[in-house]
């Protein structure tokens, strides 16, 4: 068995159709993991399963609803019997504006999807994870929620309330062997990006002492970690993925 192995592992991991979220998907399957693509897209889910292979197979859910969370995560256990990781990758970038040209409708619908979205799905498995006293639990931040991106208030406030549900969640299971935690990545090459405008990524871009976007699989191979048995003694923790961005 090497390092990070996930053999006989079930993963979840949502918004699993496209960018860093499918790359998740696919290092967690190369690692041995069966993984439950988990989309509002199912046709873009089951393509992606395909292209991944390994046993993987696509789930549909509205991470908003939880009702449809709940029934993802039945169809899951059904088809394994055990859910040992969930990678909350599911986000949207929201309205790029400054607050004034914001509506509440915009702000309601990104707390949908980046903190009901995240509370819901760790809610679903923790009981189930409580249970089997093993689990591991990885959401999807943002640098923007550390140090907050113009333009962007709703995504960097929800982003920074991601972070600290992880810091509380991992302290309330941290006897239960189960680990909690978070990875924020700076401006990543993925089609969020096409929600923003050219000068909302070079802002970021220019932050990133490396000079570049960063890659899905970068991110990937830092929630592989966090996904793993290897993850023993870490909880409550946000790992960056920012290129020195952020160094706290």
């Amino acid at each position: 068995m090497g390092f990070f192995d996930l053999t006989g592992h079930t993963a979840i991991v949502t918004g699993a159709a496209t960018g860093i979220g499918e790359a998740i998907a696919s290092r967690l399957a190369k690692a041995g993991a069966t993984v439950a693509v988990a989309d509002l897209n199912l046709e873009g889910a089951a393509a992606a399963a395909r292209a991944i292979g390994d046993g993987s197979f696509a789930v549909q859910v509205d991470i908003t609803d939880p009702a449809s969370v709940a029934r993802a995560v039945d169809e899951v256990l059904q088809r394994t019997g055990r859910i040992h990781i969930l990678v909350n990758n599911a986000g949207i970038g929201g309205k790029a504006a400054p607050l004034w040209e914001q509506s509440v409708e915009d702000w309601h619908g990104i707390i949908r999807v980046n903190m009901d979205g995240v509370f819901n799905f760790s809610k679903a498995v923790v009981g189930h994870m409580r249970e089997h006293k093993y689990g591991r639990i990885v959401s999807i931040a943002s640098i923007a929620g550390k140090e907050g991106n113009p333009n962007m208030t709703g995504y960097s406030a929800t982003k920074a309330a991601v972070i600290g549900f992880t810091k509380s969640l991992g302290k309330e299971v941290a006897t239960d062997g189960i680990c909690v935690n978070a990875v924020s990545p700076a401006v990543v090459r993925t089609k969020i990006l096409e929600q923003l405008t050219q000068d909302q990524v070079d802002y970021m871009t220019a932050r990133i002492p490396m000079r570049r976007t960063g890659m899905p699989e970068e991110i990937a191979a830092v929630v592989h970690f966090l996904s793993s048995p290897d993850c023993s003694f870490v909880t409550a923790q946000c790992y960056d993925a920012s290129g020195g961005r952020a160094t706290y």
